[in-house]
């Protein structure tokens, strides 16, 4: 530090933390806002930044801890990957090309996962006032992830096989339709969120007019939030951000957007030689929402605990989305050599990791941990509207079939030994004679995951998504009651 020696700028870093042990966080911020304003009367130009570093913004001790049965959901998340794969593999084996994505939702599984799980409150019927306070939340899910969805619902009971094999096919009496649309699926479905870019824009102007009903007493808002889910290259959208700066004028608390960062688009990197999630946090920061960063998963907690001069926090803040891609493509040895063979003292930190536990360095938005603590936090911030920025992998899972490839969006058909991969790596139990058909599979009803599921949604008041048409008709007045106006 210029001006520093080494010794002095130690001595302030411990005056820093002296405040921080003594007062807390919100002492030390108020400190240094402080300091800074004292700067600027000098004339002195403060260094700006609208990002943060690249890590999680929750630190490890105050995560909330995640209240359930990691492995049994770990099971039945896996066979709902295992069910959507198979709905667009098998409408693609039909004549016609049916088309689908399978990668999307590979990549936010755990995302949707955890919020079914523990935080999306299904609509109920409103018979009073009262009843609109707690009808349940609002969920914009992204398009391109359905095939999770519908999969989710087959396991559960609600969608049929035959239906599953009508993927696409929304004509017939058993379809589905290829993306959300209330009109196509009016009981199941909340809203149509393709085009990309309409979810993210509807779902603000939703939550900004449940905010307004709601301060003139008009119809209760409770606690009900809106969240919307979005890809990070569908935030190229104009639709997408164009009224972020409403929700952070608006302050909408009641509003949630969780966006997948799997650093890619239909054909091709989102940022190659840039940083999505910190250009994303830019432009949300300073619309006025509250950002919450999910970029590692627990696995990378000890080494962070460990990078005591902050070597590895340097690097990963150097390295670019393009780096990132091909560290997930090409295997923890191109890891060791390309990432942390940057600095011999970053090479020693993982010196006691096989290439292989350098691969399973998981990313946030895949360890239902690190997505639960980001969930409660953003239901429970007042003020702000919140923003959960989750990194992922495109294409999670699928191996040589696109993992991490430029082209897995694109990809709607798996060889056999592909699927057997993809059984293998997600423990479906399926033998080897059978993938030749796809087969979609579901537990018995009395089976531990079927009852799991089911419980967890009965927490929240039933399945989802589901869609509940509550149509009041207002009264006309007589038209004497315009008397005045007519004469």
């Amino acid at each position: 530090m210029q001006g520093f020696d080494a010794e002095e700028q130690q001595e302030w870093l411990d005056a820093l933390d002296g405040v921080l042990k003594r007062e807390g966080v919100a002492a030390a911020s108020a400190l240094l806002q402080s300091l800074a304003g004292r700067l600027t009367q000098t004339g002195a130009s403060l260094p700006f930044s609208v990002s943060t570093p690249y890590r999680n913004t929750i630190p490890v001790v105050d995560e909330t801890p995640m209240p359930g049965d990691l492995f049994m959901e770990r099971r039945i998340r896996s066979l709902i990957r295992w069910n959507a794969l198979a709905m667009v593999v098998r409408a693609n084996r039909r004549p016609g090309d049916l088309g689908g994505h399978i990668s999307s939702f590979a990549s936010s599984a755990t995302l949707y996962d955890v919020g079914f799980n523990y935080f999306f409150r299904a609509p109920r019927p409103t018979s009073s006032e009262d009843d609109y306070a707690r009808s349940g939340d609002l969920v914009y899910f992204q398009g391109h992830a359905s095939p999770g969805i519908y999969a989710r619902s087959f396991l559960e009971g609600r969608i049929s096989e035959a239906q599953m094999d009508n993927f696409r096919r929304e004509a017939a009496d058993e379809g589905l339709s290829s993306y959300p649309h209330p009109w196509l699926m009016p009981d199941y479905w909340q809203f149509p969120t393709v085009s990309m870019g309409l979810g993210p824009l509807q779902a603000i102007y939703q939550a900004h007019v449940m905010k307004y009903l709601d301060s003139r007493d008009l119809v209760g808002m409770g606690d009900r939030k809106v969240w919307a889910f979005l890809g990070d290259g569908e935030c190229d959208e104009p639709e997408s951000l164009g009224a972020l700066s409403l929700a952070g004028r608006e302050k909408l608390d009641n509003l949630i957007f969780v966006v997948n960062c799997n650093l890619q688009r239909l054909d091709g990197p989102v940022r190659g030689n840039g940083k999505i999630i910190q250009e994303l946090e830019g432009y949300f920061r300073g619309a006025g929402w509250n950002v919450i960063k999910v970029v590692w998963g627990r696995h990378w907690d000890p080494l962070f605990a460990n990078d005591k001069k902050g070597l590895m926090q340097r690097a990963m803040d150097s390295t670019v989305d393009g780096e990132y891609q091909n560290f997930k493509a090409k295997g923890g040895r191109y890891v060791r050599d390309n990432f942390f063979a940057k600095d011999p003292e970053l090479l020693q930190m993982v010196e006691h990791l096989s290439d292989d536990d350098i691969y399973r360095l998981n990313r946030g938005g895949h360890d239902p941990y690190k997505v639960y603590a980001a969930y409660h936090a953003a239901v429970n911030h007042t003020g702000q509207p919140t923003v959960i920025l989750a990194k992922t992998v495109k294409g999670y899972g699928m191996g040589d079939a696109g993992e991490s490839e430029n082209t897995t969006h694109q990809v709607k058909k798996l060889s056999l030994d592909e699927l057997r991969y993809f059984r293998d790596r997600f423990d479906v139990p399926l033998r080897d004679e059978e993938l030749e058909d796809v087969p979609y599979y579901r537990p018995a009803a009395d089976s531990s995951e079927m009852q799991y599921m089911h419980q967890c949604r009965e927490r929240l008041g039933g399945a989802m998504p589901r869609r509940l048409v509550d149509q009041q008709t207002l009264a006309i007045p007589a038209l004497s009651a315009f008397k005045a106006q007519l004469e």
